[in-house]
């Protein structure tokens, strides 16, 4: 019979070929990645060359305080203390991942398994995950509301041809459908949990100051990014609006399931932008620099991260 002493090495030996090959898959993706979109990186890159470089430097410092933001919303929405400096590491990592798997899958494994890691059970993070969630979309449409007067017009319903309401039965016969499924008693647990969750965040003034701080900071810091980027190519749009016309498009580009909104968002930041007036290779610099600072350059590094944190068991 094979010994307990025997059998270590090779557990040791397996779990190394794991890391070995998750560090493999995460710069294989970075490398793949980066080389699909290299001319777009190029053309960004020698465009925002003689832009304004203090802008650019304002929007880099907001888009590295989104980590820090997502990570205070993180640790607002479960009950015990997380470690700091790696709370704020798995968020960046989250990000890098979230770049790479479609809808916020890439995000949502990171900060589960890390979650998990600090020992809260699968059901309590999959809860705190769904509660800062909430706690986002809520913040970035209570932006938008708070905005919106500041730009009257800017934002207009669109219309909806007739043929399209046959979508609203459609939709309603999925939610009755779903309300006579196996599935319902466990997607009510797993709601009752989340609402659960939501009570007691507030019922603890450090943790809601925490949550709602860190999700509205959150999609501030992002507009700011977009609007220094603006001002570095000297796009002269009033900041307010650049703020809203970004609220609105992420929360548009929110709905299609592409890796980090690659695409989706790209394509409504440009449109936004240019039904606002500005000129469409102007409105092409200014999505490619947003996309620089807050995809392309923290890319690699977070994948890196992401990579440590899983050979040192943190995720």
């Amino acid at each position: 019979m094979t010994s307990s002493t025997d059998l270590a090495p090779a557990l040791v030996r397996r779990r190394a070929y794991w890391h070995a090959a998750a560090c493999l898959a995460v710069l294989m993706c970075a490398t793949y990645l980066a080389l699909r979109h290299w001319p777009a990186l190029h053309t960004g890159a020698l465009r925002l060359a003689v832009a304004d470089q203090g802008w650019l430097l304002v929007g880099a410092t907001a888009a590295v305080a989104t980590w820090v933001s997502s990570a205070l919303a993180q640790q607002g929405a479960v009950t015990r203390p997380l470690p700091g400096r790696r709370l704020v590491a798995a968020q960046f990592a989250a990000s890098a991942a979230n770049h790479v798997l479609p809808a916020g899958l890439g995000a949502g494994a990171v900060n589960l398994r890390f979650l998990m890691r600090c020992g809260l059970p699968a059901g309590r993070s999959a809860s705190a995950l769904a509660v800062k969630a909430t706690a986002g979309a809520v913040a970035r449409g209570a932006l938008i509301a708070a905005l919106a007067p500041a730009c009257p017009g800017l934002l207009r319903i669109p219309h909806v041809p007739p043929a399209a309401l046959v979508a609203v039965p459609a939709a309603a016969a999925l939610v009755i459908l779903l309300l006579n499924s196996p599935l319902w008693p466990r997607c009510r647990c797993a709601l009752a949990a989340v609402l659960a969750d939501i009570r007691a965040a507030h019922a603890d003034p450090r943790r809601a100051a925490a949550l709602w701080g860190g999700s509205l900071a959150f999609a501030a810091l992002h507009s700011l990014v977009l609007i220094a980027v603006t001002r570095a190519v000297a796009l002269p749009l009033p900041p307010v609006r650049v703020a809203l016309l970004y609220l609105a498009a992420s929360s548009a580009a929110a709905l299609l399931p592409t890796p980090g909104g690659l695409g989706s968002l790209d394509a409504a930041l440009a449109l936004a932008l240019t039904s606002s007036g500005a000129p469409g290779a102007t409105a092409a610099s200014v999505v490619l620099g947003y996309r620089l600072l807050t995809v392309w350059l923290p890319l690699l590094p977070g994948l890196l991260v992401l990579a440590l944190l899983i050979r040192r068991k943190s995720l």
